[in-house]
């Protein structure tokens, strides 16, 4: 299937759009019973090509979604049901944590995610599923998910539905089926979230666009670009347009090439070149590093978790500082929307207590070394420490052998 050039748009309410160029292949996609994504219900191919081409916009969202997926998921000890749910959260054998990482890279990339939760009637057990974000979208009614896995060429009969959380219906199988759509607020947005990163579109764009530059730079061993013109003669001008045609088509649009442009031969050889400025060359790593933090704030993220400011030195202090913001402000927050349904859904399914699931959090870096008490890492940092306290005669290396085995 070819690739076209297009211009995918964020529906409005006042039928107001916002372009976002991109590139997909070509097909069919009408589709009435949906609530489009995107003026041409491809957005999320869009946003997916985005984050595919612009390397720091693909580093902060793996970055963003890897902490908010956590370590693993912990819970109470003695709940042995949950604790085997944990491990083992569906048919597939796929982890909780594994679940939650994929709702995670969606939400940051769409800023939407979908869960499918399947049980029977006598609720004897228990699967979670993620589904790719950009297979789904919500039918008019509001109560279902339709489901199919190339919007780009929609067939009804290849599309499956299902029931939008808190209700469940019955499928083929005789398994009871429904699907969680988490989604980042927004005003006027009633339908689908939008991406967080959604103002920083365009410096997405441009961190894409400059790399490309200085690839074609590159490819063309950083000759200047400029216009050579010949003099010539031709048996007709439509022998002229097509080698003008020819030379633009191959020539034109890159740094470092040349655009050949013929022209009436007169008395003697006339032929020159006439380079293009380029002294403007120094602002495009400016534009690049501007464009860069730009995407950053737009994230809501910082660029120490991200590796952005690795070759200004690697500053412990700094990466477990704005780790506690990040914890704080975003991480927290994300892991609660991602859990609070899963924790309702557990309880009124399998009928335990859910209320101990959890997130496990560590720094990226440690600030401690593993050989010291707990009590002796509490002194180092001006808390109130006990020597003869049984549980902080633990060494730091213990507790993390402990989140490791949550993790197993």
């Amino acid at each position: 299937m070819s690739e076209h050039k297009f211009a995918t748009r964020i529906s409005l309410p006042d039928n107001r759009t916002e372009p976002l160029l991109g590139s997909v292949p070509a097909g069919s996609h009408s589709s009435d019973g949906v609530w489009r994504w995107g003026d041409d219900n491809l957005l999320p191919y869009a946003l997916a090509l985005l984050a595919r081409r612009s390397v720091a916009h693909r580093r902060i969202i793996n970055d963003k979604a890897d902490y908010i997926a956590g370590k693993g998921v912990a819970c109470d000890n003695n709940n042995q049901l949950l604790s085997q749910f944990i491990r083992c959260a569906n048919g597939s054998g796929d982890t909780l944590r594994s679940i939650i990482a994929r709702l995670a890279m969606d939400e940051a990339m769409f800023g939407n995610s979908f869960l499918e939760v399947i049980t029977d009637a006598n609720h004897s057990f228990l699967s979670f599923y993620h589904i790719d974000a950009s297979q789904c979208r919500l039918s008019r009614d509001m109560e279902h998910v339709v489901l199919h896995h190339d919007w780009r060429s929609y067939r009804a009969s290849e599309a499956r539905s299902l029931a939008l959380y808190p209700r469940f219906e019955a499928a083929d199988d005789g398994t009871l089926r429904t699907v969680v759509h988490y989604k980042d607020y927004e005003p006027l947005f009633s339908h689908y979230g939008v991406a967080p990163y959604i103002a920083g579109m365009d410096a997405a764009a441009i961190l894409y666009k400059t790399d490309r530059w200085n690839i074609a730079r590159l490819d063309n061993s950083f000759q200047l670009s400029g216009v050579m013109m010949l003099d010539g003669a031709v048996d007709s001008e439509d022998e002229a347009d097509r080698i003008v045609r020819l030379a633009e088509e191959r020539f034109s649009g890159n740094p470092g090439q040349v655009l050949f442009v013929l022209r009436d031969k007169s008395d003697g050889d006339n032929s020159q070149f006439i380079p293009v400025n380029t002294s403007s060359d120094g602002d495009w790593p400016k534009l690049h590093t501007q464009a860069e933090s730009d995407l950053v704030i737009a994230h809501s993220w910082f660029r120490s978790l991200s590796g952005l400011d690795y070759s200004s030195g690697f500053s412990t202090d700094r990466i477990l500082h704005e780790y506690e913001v990040a914890l704080n402000t975003v991480i927290l927050s994300e892991q609660e929307q991602l859990l609070e349904p899963i924790r309702a859904i557990i309880r009124d399914v399998l009928g335990v207590d859910s209320s101990s699931l959890e997130i496990i959090n560590r720094p990226p870096t440690r600030s401690k070394p593993l050989y010291m008490r707990v009590w002796e890492a509490r002194k180092a940092d001006g808390l109130d420490y006990d020597e003869n306290d049984p549980d902080q005669q633990l060494l730091l290396s213990q507790i993390t052998k402990y989140n490791i085995r949550s993790l197993e």
